[in-house]
């Protein structure tokens, strides 16, 4: 069979085995709405007058919500999952089947990306019926690229980071240590316009903050190009680069003692 297709009946079956845990799949989904409801409650939907218009606080709470939901199931989810699969020796098994690996990556990667998707959808649409969002359609394209690119970033360094988690156990810790931090200093969870210089600094080394950045210009109504960040997206690029390069050399299909 084609390695394309066993690729794509990889996700089904992943997709279909996620799916079929309905509580982890409703809270996954219910995840980033509770973020929609608490930014609103803390931090208001007042109506903003800005220059080329007016717009309520909620539009700006959706690409961060967005960033973060496609972290989430992207990062944190696939790091998590493949941990959990080499530690039951599920990964040795699938490497001495016919299935070739990149096929069976491809679908873990392929599902993670469809929930990624289908968060951001769930977000942007409660945030129009409820919140007042305004959704501009002139950056639409700019946005979908900035998902897709940040999306294979951080599956690209969801599987890096399985090469320095020992076990299933710490790749909770390990995960959840190594981009929280980051969440809170990119512009994520709340702006930092009063921040030391030096922290600003340090989080535009990470691809969390460009990524946060470059979601919120696409997102932006009042923005009058195109809504491309092609910077921030050369440093998103520049890091799946080398994030594939690490998993290729050092990703370990066997449980590790």
């Amino acid at each position: 069979m084609n390695p394309l297709t066993l690729a794509l009946r990889q996700i089904w079956y992943e997709n279909r085995a996620f799916w079929r845990n309905p509580v982890a799949a409703f809270f996954t989904f219910v995840f980033p709405l509770i973020f929609l409801v608490i930014f609103n409650l803390l931090f208001g939907n007042d109506e903003l007058d800005l220059v080329g218009g007016t717009t309520h606080m909620s539009t700006f709470y959706v690409p961060a919500i967005a960033a973060l939901s496609v972290i989430s199931a992207c990062y944190t989810n696939v790091a998590i999952s493949i941990a959990m699969s080499r530690d039951r020796g599920l990964l040795k098994r699938i490497r001495g089947t016919p299935i070739p690996v990149w096929s069976f990556l491809l679908g873990r990667i392929g599902h993670a990306i469809s929930v990624a998707v289908l968060l951001v959808i769930i977000v942007t649409v409660v945030g129009a019926l409820f919140y007042n969002v305004d959704v501009r359609v002139g950056t639409l394209p700019a946005f979908l690229v900035t998902l897709a690119v940040g999306a294979a970033t951080f599956c690209a360094l969801g599987l890096a980071i399985t090469t320095i988690i020992p076990n299933a156990d710490a790749s909770p810790a390990i995960t959840n240590g190594t981009i929280l931090p980051l969440l809170f200093i990119s512009d994520v969870f709340i702006p930092l316009h009063n921040a030391p210089g030096w922290v600003t600094t340090f989080a535009d080394i990470f691809p969390v903050r460009h990524f946060s950045l470059a979601l919120l210009t696409s997102f932006n109504p009042f923005e009058s190009g195109s809504g491309f960040e092609v910077g921030h997206l050369l440093v998103m690029a520049a890091w799946m680069t080398g994030a594939l390069l690490v998993a290729v050399w050092f990703f370990s299909w066997e449980p590790r003692r």
